[in-house]
């Protein structure tokens, strides 16, 4: 009997649009899966998000070699998914061909900027804060806006970030199924 491999679902939104959470929603609700986090990878990649945002924000760039490796050593054990909290959909040419299905979770960025400021600045003084504000205004909104433009648009299945997470995962789900 053949072996069947793992399907991999990667979940892409901005920063505070709820990739992590409903990465980690989906891992329960599926069951026999694994969910990877692309922040607890160390990659090699710009050291200037703003200017590699600036130049284009091309995802092979990236050397995602760790995850890439992950992905493949997980596809050899009995696991029904493989769930990928993952920034680029399909738009990494080294990864691209490892993922079966990708989402976007459209998450309005003042919903997103206002998660993002409540998840990383709960023990920050004002002036941090304030300045990660003026950062955002000034020059990081350009990142959030470069996923809506190539990330979203590349994606299998757009779900409305507004949604709750139990919606959005039977979203997912339903689709997954298909």
């Amino acid at each position: 009997m053949k072996r069947k491999i793992p399907k991999v679902i990667a979940i892409a939104a901005v920063s505070g649009g709820g990739k992590s959470t409903i990465a980690s929603c989906l891992k329960e609700k599926l069951g026999n899966s694994i969910a990877l986090y692309f922040d607890d990878y160390d990659f090699k990649g710009s050291e200037d998000m703003i200017e590699w945002i600036e130049n284009g924000c091309n995802p092979n760039e990236w050397d995602l070699t760790p995850l890439i490796c992950e992905i493949q050593s997980l596809q050899t054990e009995p696991l029904d998914t493989i769930i990928l909290d993952f920034p680029f959909a399909y738009l990494h040419d080294a990864s691209s061909n490892l993922i079966d299905f990708t989402v976007f979770i459209d998450t309005p960025l003042d919903l997103a900027l206002a998660r993002r400021i409540s998840r990383d600045f709960k023990h920050a003084s004002v002036e941090d804060i304030l300045g990660d504000l003026d950062h955002y205004i000034s020059r990081g909104r350009q990142g959030y806006l470069a996923m809506l433009h190539t990330i979203k648009p590349n994606s299998d299945l757009v779900v409305d970030g507004t949604l709750s997470i139990s919606e959005i995962a039977d979203i997912i789900t339903e689709h997954i199924d298909e």
